[in-house]
Formats: structure tokens, sequence, C-alpha cells
């Protein structure tokens, strides 16, 4: 399965290309790049033709962009208004699938082929006129998106809008083929089960976002750091029909080097798909 890793790691910083170098050291293959103003600004023609310029150098080597949390450099403060495609206001919902696309238009610079893209804020409840606004949202940004070359995947965060279950019927609702998910582990951990969740998800899972817990709140930890059983979660994306990249997702305020902390967590998720080998060879 293909290495890759979040830029979130540093998501607090100005994104440098020492950064992706460190991701490449520590073993990633392929990068997704975290759409956070204070990080990479999307809309910032200099910083655009920077990272364009790193990565024609490097083809092939951008897997995907995490659609906006927030339109200004806000992350982790929450004082603006989140990037909400489901919001309640039709005005948010409009401005937020904006943003989506500006940071979809990257692929006219580099090509990439997911955006990863979040139905609601955490903890947001679900309502049945939710189910109207996703699908409204995700035919707006997948006909933005698919001259460009890129797929849509939804992921599963925390929130009832996302469940496993409202993610497939958002999606077999409207009958959209050619949209995908994001297994998101960590929140599948502290959720309904990285199992239960897979079963519910497999189909359509074209990526992940692999980071540990303790089973009770996201914290976006190094690969062993939680609870999380990665011979079971490597077993069963073994057995995906569409074979995901693995792809860390840490923690912005993680202290551990890049280089050494990615090379410790592929070593342990790949001694992980050993054991889940071992076993299935074994039955």
């Amino acid at each position: 399965m293909l290495r890759a890793m979040s830029t979130h790691v540093r998501v607090r910083e100005r994104l440098q290309i020492s950064h992706l170098e460190a991701m490449i050291s520590g073993g990633a293959q392929a990068i997704e790049l975290f759409c956070q103003k204070e990080h990479f600004d999307y809309t910032d023609r200099a910083r655009i033709r920077e990272l364009a310029g790193w990565f024609r150098e490097h083809p092939g080597m951008l897997h995907s962009l995490h659609s906006p949390i927030y339109s200004e450099a806000d992350y982790g403060r929450h004082m603006a208004p989140p990037v909400n495609v489901v919001a309640d206001e039709k005005f948010q919902r409009i401005a937020a699938m904006d943003e989506a696309k500006r940071a979809i238009e990257f692929a006219e610079q580099t090509p990439f082929r997911f955006l990863i893209q979040h139905l609601g804020v955490g903890r947001e409840k679900w309502e049945p006129r939710k189910m109207e606004y996703a699908i409204t949202a995700l035919e707006h940004l997948r006909v933005f998106a698919k001259p460009l070359g890129v797929t849509v995947l939804v992921e599963n965060i925390d929130n009832e809008i996302t469940t496993p279950d409202k993610l497939q019927e958002i999606v077999n609702t409207a009958h959209f083929d050619d949209l995908g998910f994001c297994f998101d582990i960590g929140h599948a951990h502290f959720g309904m089960g990285v199992r239960a969740s897979f079963n519910t998800m497999q189909d359509k899972i074209r990526s992940t976002h692999l980071h540990d817990n303790h089973g009770m709140r996201d914290e976006h930890l190094w690969i062993g750091d939680g609870t999380i059983d990665w011979d079971e979660a490597m077993g069963l994306l073994l057995t995906a029909p569409h074979t995901p990249a693995l792809l860390l997702e840490i923690s912005g305020e993680s202290q551990k080097e890049i280089s050494a902390g990615a090379s410790e967590s592929f070593a342990k998720l790949e001694k992980a798909m050993e054991e889940a080998q071992r076993q299935t060879a074994e039955r």
C-alpha cells in the first residue's frame, strides 16, 4: 500500500519545503496538503507558485488536498466561523462551497487525485434537512472537481452527519457513484468502532487518515501511542475492494521530528500488516 502523510503534522506553522522533504525522508511516498490559511494559503498566488514548483519537481507526489475547515487563519482558536457546507444558513453553505472550490483550483497547477471533504463540524447533530444540504454541496463540488481530475472523498468525522451509516445513506440516495470515502480510523475508534465502521464504508473507501488515540476523543497521535488495534485495522484495510493509501494525519501539536515519527509509524503499520497477512494465511 502507498505510504502517505498529511502536512497537518505542522498545521500550526507556515508550511515549508523542508517539511515536505522530511516526510519523504521518513518514508512517505505521497503527500496530502492541509488547506488552512496560516499553514498553506491556497488563495495566495505566491504560495501556490512556490508549492506547485516543488511538486513539479516531484511528479505524482501530491495525493490529496484536505478541504478548508476555516476560511481565515484561525486553526485551533475557533474565533472565525467554520467552513461548513451543511450549515443552517444558505449564505454560509454557499460561502463554504466557494471556499472548497478555491482549494480544488490548485489542481490547475499541480494534479492531485482526491479532495477530502467534511460534512458539518464536530459534534453537529443530524437533522433531516442535512440530507438535502449534503447532497447539494456534494453535487456542486463533484461537478467542479471532475474536469480537473479530482474525486471528492467524504470523511467520517466526530458528528452525527458523517457516521458510516449516514454517509452511505447520503451517497446512495443521490446515486453519487463517482464519490468515495476517506476512512478515518482514529475517528472510527472513538466512534462506532474500527471494524463496524469499516464494514459499512468499505466498498467506497479510497483513502485513509491514520492516527491513534485512547478511544475517548480525537488526539491524532503517532501510530502505537494510543489503543487502536493496528493488527486488526491493517487486516481490514487489506480486504478493501479499492486499495487505499496509508495516510498519516498527526496532530499539529506533535513535538516529534517529522522524519523520525513518520519512519517509526510506517514501520509499525507495515509490521501490523505482516501480522495480519500471517494470521490470514494460517486460517
